[in-house]
């Protein structure tokens, strides 16, 4: 691995991975070498969709780009970070609270692993309602929700 390749890490549990979260991906892309979107396995949390279905979902949207790999990976996102040379991790924002949360998880991650910098991209304004969250209470209700998934 070339030590100065400029790797990030998008990592989050992406249940699903939406629109919003494929625009951060497609805006760092200009930025990296190459992203790796990591699933984070968190054993107290029921997925809404599997692991191997999100995986594939986002494997198959970029496919056809080897700069974007998607993997899981369970415990600390910064020891992950770690075994696989990222020197950055990616994180969106979406509004003024998602920012003092990232700040707080980047100033702790900092701690963790000094030599991994944070990176935050706001949502574009057009997608920072979508969140899997809401994708997840569209669905329970019988609501459309498709036009939020890539």
């Amino acid at each position: 691995m070339d030590s100065t390749e400029r790797i990030a890490l998008f990592a989050g549990s992406f249940d699903p991975f939406t629109v919003g979260h494929k625009s951060i991906v497609d805006r760092a892309l200009p930025m990296f070498d190459r992203i790796i979107i990591g699933l984070g396995v968190n054993s107290s949390k029921t997925p809404w969709r599997p692991l191997e279905e999100r995986l594939g979902q986002i494997r198959s949207i970029y496919a056809s780009d080897p700069r974007v790999e998607a993997v899981s990976f369970s415990g600390l996102a910064t020891e992950f970070a770690r075994s696989r040379g990222v020197r950055f991790m990616l994180r969106g924002v979406r509004t003024v609270a998602d920012f003092e949360y990232e700040r707080n998880l980047a100033d702790a991650n900092r701690l963790l692993e000094p030599a991994i910098e944070t990176v935050l991209l706001p949502a574009l304004p057009d997608l920072a309602v979508i969140s899997s969250s809401l994708v997840r209470e569209l669905a329970r209700f019988g609501a459309p929700y498709e036009q939020f998934l890539p």
